[in-house]
């Protein structure tokens, strides 16, 4: 899962209707396995950042997702 994430992006988190207004769901709101893949994207953001030298770490530390690092 954690190879996934790097390679297809992160996990899109589903949304829900209520009182007329759609949010974005709560991480206690999903599913066990939305969790588990939830979980997998920042690990996966943390793994590749945790490699890279501090003067490459700088350049992309605002990045939110492996993907786009």
């Amino acid at each position: 899962m954690i190879l996934n994430s790097i390679q297809n992006g992160p996990l899109i988190w589903p949304t829900i209707k209520e009182n007329g207004v759609t949010r974005t769901k709560k991480y206690e709101e999903l599913s066990a396995l939305k969790k588990l893949q939830a979980d997998c994207d920042l690990k996966a953001t943390n793994i590749v950042l945790q490699g890279l030298p501090p003067d490459v770490y700088a350049i992309v530390n605002h990045h939110k997702v492996a993907k786009e690092i």
